[in-house]
């Protein structure tokens, strides 16, 4: 029977990749023996006692690693990694962008998965990491602009005269995007949007947001979704037209990302110079180099009195929302694996698709091709 460790997270990540209740399914369903690492939900309202009664032991972060077939976890682990048995390895890596991870892995007799490499598929909704994460992070980014704000979201009407609404610009309208549309939407504010992809102009204006569109954008049908590189040409009118409803917003959310590569520049310093002081800009995009000229990753960073927060993982600021939804994701990825492995099935683009090294080696088809 195979047994599952489920880790503490390091680093102040409040979150946990598998909560009490999915413990007692993988259990039940899955037929593993789970282990969870002392305290590794308590940041996020899970007891051990919690985990207990649901099924699974609580041991020691050392006696963890000695006694797993699977790990399970979020953020990468720290090295030396070592495994005195062949492991499997589930976790949230970003290896487009952070090659340098791998080196981590390669001679730590693992097997690898990186969760964030999902085919963007239908079968692959429910382990989809990415969507869960950046929906959560779309909400909070508003909610924790318009506390920042000195604007008030919604239209005010009293007998000391009419408050107008705050105007909130959404640069990139992804999952992350829509999301925190929708949600400055219900707090009643103005919002605009910008995306590259004509086709995400639809999604805008069904959420009651006005689309600001740059004409002649390179779009490609295999990107998964995501934003691809511009002509010269193109950026140029896009700088322009950004610029102009940047120094009219209140708030800027910017969630535009490219896998493996740096964020697009879309937010120039004379930019955000002309906003006035007091508004708000929350890149989500910063771990890659953010989508603002003045973003600095997990800083917030006061210009002329514009706040601009650096903040890819705001859904860590909802931890227990946030381990609930990847617990669904890991579960759902998991009986899949098994799926794959009782079926003797070669070639799944699920399994194939998020699996990185086997063997010592880089096999991942999306990691060798950037390596290139």
């Amino acid at each position: 029977m195979k047994s599952i460790g489920i880790l503490k997270e390091q680093h102040g990540d409040p979150r946990v990749c598998v909560v009490p209740q999915t413990v007692r399914k993988i259990i039940q369903e899955l037929q593993y023996v789970v282990f969870v690492e002392e305290n590794a939900g308590v940041e996020a309202g899970f007891t051990d006692e919690m985990y207990q009664l649901g099924g699974a032991q609580i041991l020691a972060r050392e006696a963890i690693f000695r006694k797993l077939d699977i790990l399970m976890f979020i953020n990468p682990l720290a090295p030396p990694l070592t495994f005195d048995s062949p492991t499997t390895l589930i976790g949230i890596l970003n290896p487009l962008f952070h090659l340098h991870h791998l080196l981590d892995y390669s001679s730590a007799n693992a097997r690898l998965y990186s969760l964030d490499l999902m085919p963007r598929s239908s079968k692959a909704q429910s382990m989809d990491v990415l969507s869960s994460m950046a929906s959560l992070a779309g909400y909070k980014a508003v909610i924790k602009a318009s506390e920042m704000s000195p604007a008030v979201m919604p239209m005010f009407t009293t007998a000391a005269g009419t408050v107008k609404p705050a105007k909130v610009l959404v640069i990139g309208a992804g999952v992350a995007g829509l999301q925190a549309i929708a949600t400055a939407k219900r707090l009643g504010a103005v919002v605009e949007a910008f995306d590259v992809r004509r086709s995400a102009g639809e999604e805008v204006r069904s959420l009651g947001a006005s689309f600001v569109e740059v004409e002649g954008a390179l779009e490609n049908e295999q990107a998964g979704g995501y934003a691809v590189e511009q002509t010269e040409d193109y950026l140029e009118r896009q700088r322009i037209l950004i610029d102009k409803h940047v120094s009219q917003a209140s708030i800027v959310i910017s969630t535009a990302n490219i896998p493996g590569k740096r964020s697009p520049l879309l937010i120039e310093q004379a930019s955000v110079e002309k906003m006035a002081a007091g508004s708000v800009i929350i890149d989500l995009a910063s771990e890659q180099g953010g989508n603002c000229a003045l973003s600095k990753d997990k800083q917030t960073v006061d210009h002329n009195g514009v706040k601009v927060v650096g903040n890819s993982f705001l859904a860590r600021e909802i931890p227990a929302t946030s381990s609930q939804l990847l617990s669904t994701n890991y579960f759902n990825f998991l009986k899949h694996l098994k799926w794959v492995e009782t079926e003797g099935i070669s070639n799944d683009p699920i399994e194939t698709g998020c699996l990185v090294i086997a063997e010592g080696k880089v096999v991942n088809e999306r990691i060798l091709a950037s390596i290139q």
